[in-house]
């Protein structure tokens, strides 16, 4: 276990991914931290609560510091587990990507610790569960709290593509809600690294394993990973579609009895709407779930989502008031660094 405890360290030898420096590896300082700190907390300082979501190698917890009183996403990972699947190199990356990533569209890191059987990150809390939790219990979402989903998961995709990132498993279950009602994409253990990144990798992380490797969820994985191409930003607009004909209909659109027939219907691109969708619904879900991805940035899915809420808001000083189903104000959305969408919330 010793390679993988110095890995998860937060003092670490880091490789610049910049291609302007080569590539080369560099030693920062000998003391270098991560924003978000290894500590030497033991489980025992947290009471722990529900648990908020199970993966392959991993649950997260809801846990509160006895001391402090603070509320984390405990993700618990299992170190056995890890080194027999050879996850190492991605539990490196997901630490160090989230320790970079800084945006409200994003969960934050705030620490790591470790024990002899666990390695720990303390996320932040999201206390209004997973959107498709939502969906769940609605049954399916109005188009109003659609669009404003959509909106801000777009926010968050336009930062992480200009990172130089591809989350590469975006769909309800990552996509986390605050308190008071506002997207936090999660879970970064599938995230690829692009030769352009912005983001400082470790050396043996998980950025240089092929672009075409199958990550991801059946459902919502595009037809160019099922063809073993490389993995492109459009990739997860793919699954955004995905997710945005799920929030309005309640079901995955390539939903199938077995991953085969799924596997498919996708490469098929077999789509059936419901006669509830709007054109502007279709329109926008059909440019996201193309063979053959028309987008290499989200500036052009910036305009596709102003596009499809033309009926609801315009540009400028009009604002949008979904004060149904949130009630903090956030401004979102930006495209070259301009803003050019506001909502304005009760």
């Amino acid at each position: 276990m010793l390679a993988m405890e110095k890995d998860f360290d937060s003092k670490l030898r880091i490789q610049d991914n910049n291609p302007s420096n080569g590539g080369n590896s560099i030693l920062k300082s000998k003391n270098f931290a991560f924003r978000a700190p290894q500590e030497n907390f033991t489980i025992q300082d947290f009471d722990l609560g529900k648990i908020y979501g199970v993966g392959s190698y991993s649950k997260v917890v809801r846990a509160k510091k006895k001391d402090t009183g603070t509320v984390y996403a405990l993700k618990i990972m299992d170190k056995k587990f890890i080194t027999k699947e050879n996850k190492t190199a991605y539990v490196k990356l997901e630490r160090i990507v989230l320790d970079q990533l800084d945006h409200p569209g994003v969960v934050r890191l705030f620490f790591t610790f470790q024990d002899a059987f666990s390695l720990y990150m303390a996320l932040e809390s999201c206390e209004g569960g997973e959107l498709f939790d939502q969906i769940t219990r609605k049954g399916r979402l109005s188009e109003d709290e659609a669009r404003f989903y959509a909106a801000e998961v777009v926010d968050a995709l336009e930062y992480i593509h200009g990172m130089g990132l591809i989350h590469r498993d975006i769909k309800p279950e990552n996509l986390l809600l605050t308190a008071d009602g506002h997207i936090k994409i999660a879970d970064f253990g599938s995230v690829k690294t692009m030769q352009d990144s912005r983001i400082t990798v470790l050396p043996n992380a998980a950025s240089d394993d092929k672009a075409c490797t199958f990550v991801g969820t059946a459902a919502y994985v595009p037809p160019e990973v099922l063809n073993s191409s490389p993995a492109t930003f459009g990739n997860d607009l793919w699954a955004l579609g995905c997710t945005l004909y799920q929030m309005l209909s309640g079901t995955s659109p390539f939903k199938d009895a077995s991953e085969w027939l799924i596997f498919q219907r996708i490469i098929a691109r077999d789509i059936r709407f419901p006669n509830y969708f709007s054109d502007e619904a279709r329109d926008l879900i059909d440019r996201l779930l193309v063979k053959t991805p028309m987008f290499s940035t989200t500036d052009i899915l910036v305009r596709l989502i102003l596009f499809y809420f033309c009926a609801t808001c315009v540009l400028g000083s009009q604002l949008l008031n979904p004060s149904s189903f949130t009630h903090q104000k956030r401004d979102i959305i930006s495209c070259n660094n301009s803003p050019v969408l506001s909502f304005s919330l009760k």
